[in-house]
């Protein structure tokens, strides 16, 4: 999984903004131990209710998924400056799944007009389903957000295009529209996931052109649920169920925790969540909804070993998952430790996380709020900052907005969940996974 993300994550380097010698050389002594400096800021308290500080996180994010948005091809932009003024054209095939669920969401909550947010989405989908290019029903992972056109020499991603898909099939519920649920099917219906098995039991981890599909594979315990369930459940071109048994569930032990993990960054306990419903569910396995309960718990117990070096982080501040960082794009986090980690906090660490451990996230986004006033911007929280050293990045990431929006709906309301597990497509692949009642 650490492979796929530098592969997927190695052009944001081209266009992220490389921080002064002198602001590294203050991130690296905090990494050396010399951080016992840090003072915590004075809090203004945070006076609105949970449910209001949720509300504008979404309402922030809705924002960003409609201006950054083509307003012809509906392609989101992969990211944007956090104040809103962008001229970079990249736009990220999973930014536009997510963004296609914001509107759902936006549209249940009457955040803009309906007739606008269904028009938006008709758009998106008449460009995704006759002109965007695509290998068996694949995309590529980046894209140019006005043409379509490749970009960065990115890849043909099956997990980047089973975000997407999941944007679409809620929308393809959401709205009692036939030309949004005749495109949205059609989308779902034309993947040849058995091609991306590419003779194996397991997904390919991409393509290329000229270079074919990747060594790597979709292998162990990750994102990696979705794609597995939505190949299983397609009604065209199904795979296996014996796929869904292939795939490995390495264990991680830390402190009193052990759960199914990679060494991979808290995010891949999130995705598939945002819109499959594992609550009181399992298979032969594994309760996964309760795996990423232990996995946020252990997380938090993993940042606050860390309070030695980076006394920033408390009970009430912690998080850190694959994100922007002083010097670049940085896939970090733990247990157990991962990348050059200096004492960042990610908000969509807890964010993503609400519907997991929700007193103890949602304090660490009021403490946010109350302590880091920089770390709130027009589109929501920035994409990461670091307490210690005062720096904070200067983007948004539309895969962070958007897992922080949909966790967010879900923790509230359930909306997301309830809306794409109503596609028979996704029951039909939970069943043919073996899931089952959990008794616990």
């Amino acid at each position: 999984m650490v492979d796929q993300i530098a592969l997927s994550r190695r052009s944001f380097l081209r266009t992220f903004p490389i921080a002064s010698l002198a602001l590294w050389q203050i991130g690296a002594a905090a990494g050396r131990g010399e951080a016992a400096r840090f003072r915590e800021p004075a809090a203004v308290p945070y006076e609105h209710s949970d449910d209001t500080l949720l509300d504008k996180l979404e309402r922030a994010a809705f924002v960003f998924f409609w201006e950054q948005a083509h307003g012809e091809t509906g392609q989101v932009r992969d990211r944007a400056s956090a104040i809103g003024e962008e001229r970079r054209r990249e736009a990220s095939i999973a930014a536009t799944g997510f963004g296609l669920t914001a509107l759902c969401i936006a549209d249940s909550r009457e955040y803009a007009r309906s007739g606008e947010i269904a028009l938006r989405v008709r758009q998106t989908l008449r460009f995704l389903k006759d002109k965007l290019h695509h290998e068996h029903g694949f995309f590529y992972h980046f894209i140019d957000f006005a043409t379509g056109e490749r970009a960065w020499n990115s890849e043909v991603s099956p997990i980047d295009t089973s975000l997407l898909l999941c944007g679409v099939l809620t929308a393809r519920q959401h709205f009692a529209d036939a030309e949004i649920q005749d495109l949205a099917t059609a989308i779902y219906e034309r993947v040849d996931w058995p091609w991306m098995l590419n003779r194996g039991q397991t997904f390919a981890m991409a393509w290329r052109p000229g270079e074919g599909f990747s060594k790597g594979r979709w292998s162990h315990y990750c994102e990696l649920m979705m794609m597995y369930l939505l190949a299983l459940g397609s009604p065209t071109q199904p795979v296996p169920s014996a796929t869904w048994k292939a795939w490995k569930r390495p264990r991680v032990k830390f402190q009193d925790f052990e759960y199914i993990s990679g060494h991979d960054p808290l995010f891949v306990h999130q995705y598939s969540h945002a819109w499959f419903d594992f609550r009181h569910k399992r298979d032969d396995y594994a309760d996964y909804f309760e795996n990423s309960v232990t996995a946020t718990k252990a997380h938090k117990q993993f940042c606050l070993s860390l309070r030695g070096r980076f006394p920033d982080y408390s009970e009430h501040l912690w998080g850190i998952t694959a994100s922007d960082s002083p010097h670049g794009y940085e896939v970090w986090g733990g247990p157990p430790r991962l990348g050059r980690l200096d004492g960042s906090v990610v908000p969509c660490a807890a964010a993503g996380s609400l519907p997991f451990l929700y007193r103890e996230c949602v304090d660490v986004l009021r403490t946010i709020r109350e302590r880091y006033g920089r770390a709130w911007s027009k589109y929501g929280f920035v994409d990461a900052f670091n307490p210690l050293t005062n720096w904070y990045s200067s983007d948004v990431l539309g895969i962070d907005l958007g897992i922080s929006m949909l966790m967010a709906e879900n923790q509230r309301s359930g909306f997301v969940w309830n809306t794409f597990m109503k596609n028979k497509e996704a029951q039909r692949g939970m069943e043919r996974a073996g899931f089952r009642a959990s008794s616990g």
